[in-house]
């Protein structure tokens, strides 16, 4: 099924292709199964800068329709007027994460704006959610200036990355991911674009013919024996 959809990709974009334009690479290199069955494959879907109306909504219509769990990773100033949104997110069953107040970078950000950030928006998930493990996303997957040190919660970056945000286009960014994607890969992915979440429920569509789950990346760190540690970043479902 991967195969058949590549092939149709590759035809439809060839076009592009001889112009030159080629697909991305990473940046950073449920039901019972009988136990005979084949080992099963887990990947996560993240998204990163909404929620966003009605990119985000959706996908959520999507994802459930598919049985497929995500994780969100929210800008803080965006909650308030997706509340309903946000609690649907949780509802369903999807992990919910800080992505800072205002998408600011914190590598080169002063140490009190960081804790700001970070806090702001952790505040009003608990609002909403109540208390939680909202773990984090950095902006542009920096973590601040000293390093992954003085976060109380896990950090999420990527090891797939199609660059959605640079391409909006479907097609293409499914080939990206279809090409780059295994086992417990993390996947990057922005809900305020709608070309991200047709290619997202493409993605979700082939995987699962080859026998993938959807899973958050809490799941996906657990199901591999992982104990996810605070203010440690991790890249895939391995650590």
């Amino acid at each position: 099924m991967r195969r058949t959809m590549l092939l149709f990709l590759a035809l439809t974009g060839l076009v592009l292709l001889f112009q030159g334009i080629g697909a991305t690479v990473p940046t950073d290199a449920a039901a019972e199964i009988p136990a005979d069955e084949e080992p099963r494959k887990y990947v996560a879907l993240t998204f990163d800068d909404g929620p966003k109306r009605p990119t985000t909504e959706k996908l959520l219509d999507g994802l459930r329709e598919r049985g497929a769990s995500a994780t969100f990773f929210l800008i803080g100033e965006q909650i308030e007027e997706n509340r309903d949104l946000v609690l649907r997110m949780a509802r369903e069953g999807h992990q919910i994460g800080n992505h800072t107040w205002s998408h600011q970078r914190l590598d080169n950000t002063e140490a009190g704006t960081v804790a700001w950030e970070i806090c702001k928006t952790e505040t009003a998930l608990t609002e909403l959610l109540g208390n939680g493990d909202y773990w984090l996303r950095p902006p542009y997957g920096q973590p601040a200036a000293d390093g992954e040190n003085g976060i109380n919660v896990p950090m999420v970056k990527w090891s797939v990355d199609p660059r959605d945000w640079e391409s909006r286009d479907a097609e293409k960014v499914t080939r990206a991911i279809l090409e780059c994607a295994e086992p417990n890969s993390i996947i990057l992915l922005h809900d305020i674009y709608a070309s991200s979440v047709d290619a997202a429920l493409n993605v979700v569509d082939v995987l699962q013919e080859e026998g993938y789950w959807f899973v958050t990346v809490k799941e996906l760190l657990e199901l591999n024996g992982v104990t996810p540690q605070p203010g440690t970043m991790y890249r895939t479902g391995t650590g």
